[in-house]
């Protein structure tokens, strides 16, 4: 029985994956199509808005494609390693500033969740956090960092820790307090203690609020990573490469097209490894039939 339930499971989950991924290549391919459309009917009617439809400003598809395999810089390596290069720089910082944030913003969320007055006295100054610009909080990061010694990779990873902690804060105090109250009343009278109720029960109800914010997070996390690489010094990260190619956009937009493509991917694979922990963690558990018989 229980090896006829998992057979079920396995089969309905591939078939999910498999839909997911048709469904992914179909926008793909649309987006591929409408670019070039655009493209091709813009330069048929002659018009210039809202985007000019050159190949400097709008570059073929196979052209940013193409210059994955070509020199960096002349006499310099294929633009594709040098991109997975720093692709593990950037992505070793988000994912740093990502735990940094992510321990943060839960240990508000419990902090809030048991304590109403640290709630109204430090949730002000939590959401007011967020309307100051990253662009503006990034370099005194730096030059505080460089007072205390840190390596620029660890002040990178703690501007992208300020993008991250405030969703799983909200969503951790969200989720905390999402068990009905008959439920806390049933483990209080069975003299469970405070923290026997945190994690054996509000910390399972509230995974799914958390990992919603978690896959926020993440995209954020690159984005504070990219962001903090320019005033941090980093050299070898993503964000460096983009600002090279930005500079020289007239002249090499398909590099700047490439870059920008690699970032994305760098973004999707991390909430990729995040939604894979989210189904092991929360969807099997929610799952009847992945249980065993």
């Amino acid at each position: 029985m229980a090896t006829a339930t998992a057979d079920s499971t396995q089969r309905r989950f591939s078939g999910a994956q498999l839909s997911r991924a048709l469904s992914v290549v179909m926008v793909v391919v649309a987006l591929i199509a409408a670019w070039e459309l655009y493209k091709v009917i813009w330069k048929a009617v002659d018009l210039t808005v809202p985007v000019r439809p050159d190949n400097v400003t709008m570059p073929h598809v196979w052209d940013i494609l193409h210059e994955f395999t070509q020199p960096a810089r002349r006499g310099g390596e294929v633009l594709l390693i040098l991109l997975l290069r720093s692709s593990l720089v950037t992505l070793f910082e988000a994912v740093v500033g990502f735990a940094i944030g992510a321990a943060v913003g839960f240990g508000l969320g419990v902090t809030f969740v048991r304590s109403t007055t640290a709630e109204r006295a430090f949730m002000p100054y939590v959401v007011a956090s967020q309307t100051v610009p990253l662009l503006a909080i990034a370099p005194m990061i730096v030059i505080w960092g460089r007072e205390l010694g840190l390596p620029s990779w660890l002040v990178v990873a703690v501007i992208a820790s300020y993008l991250t902690f405030f969703p799983v804060a909200i969503n951790t105090l969200r989720g905390l307090r999402s068990p009905q109250a008959t439920a806390t009343e049933l483990m209080r009278s069975y003299a469970a203690s405070p923290r026997e109720v945190l994690w054996k029960l509000q910390v399972p109800s509230a995974l799914p609020y958390i990992f919603t914010a978690l896959k926020v997070s993440a995209t954020a996390a690159v984005i504070g990573a990219l962001i903090g690489e320019l005033p941090g010094s980093v050299g070898t990260g993503l964000g460096r490469v983009l600002l090279d190619y930005s500079q020289r956009f007239a002249v090499q937009s398909p590099k700047l097209y490439a870059t920008v493509l690699m970032t994305c991917l760098v973004g999707i694979a991390f909430v990729g490894v995040v939604t894979l922990v989210e189904h092991r963690l929360v969807h099997r558990r929610l799952d009847p039939e992945a249980r065993p018989a």
